[in-house]
């Protein structure tokens, strides 16, 4: 009988986290030269569950403890082809497109800091991710004084808005 997990995917406070899935043994390393790619300082751990063959989870990264993070990660979801990449000294809208240009990616669920569960559908074949469950509902709409302070913040960081 078909059924579904919530797994949660839990991050230190400076680590961000992207979930996707792509379809080939050699997607870890091509993720792991996509992210090399982007930024000298960024540090990262990525890790792969494969879908057939030996079924391992697969891993890489510059930074032990997100390469472990990742890992844990992976395993708990334990969904066939799917990835988990944890991010630190950089963000994902850094990484996105490079990841998104690797070949073999399919998907990407969510890029995010916030807290994350992923909802994973379980069948005799296997399990599979449905999608995510990224961060919190919203508790209002912003007002003029909130635009102003994103645009700021943006501006702070680098982004230029009107």
């Amino acid at each position: 009988m078909p059924s579904w997990d919530v797994v949660p995917v839990t991050t230190p406070d400076d680590v961000n986290v992207v979930i996707g899935q792509a379809h080939f043994i050699k997607t870890v390393d091509d993720l792991h030269e996509a992210l090399v790619g982007v930024s000298p300082a960024l540090r990262f751990g990525v890790a792969f569950c494969e879908a057939s063959g030996p079924r391992l989870v697969r891993h890489s990264g510059n930074d032990a403890q997100l390469v472990e993070l990742a890992t844990r990660a992976a395993s708990e979801v334990g969904a066939g082809h799917s990835f988990v990449v944890m991010l630190r000294d950089g963000f994902p809208v850094n990484v996105l497109n490079p990841l998104k240009a690797v070949p073999e990616v399919c998907t990407i669920f969510c890029a995010t800091a916030n807290p994350v569960e992923v909802l994973v559908a379980v069948t005799g074949l296997g399990r599979g991710i449905v999608g995510v469950v990224d961060g919190e509902p919203p508790v209002g709409v912003e007002t003029d004084a909130d635009v102003a302070e994103r645009r700021a913040l943006l501006r702070s960081i680098g982004y230029k808005l009107g």
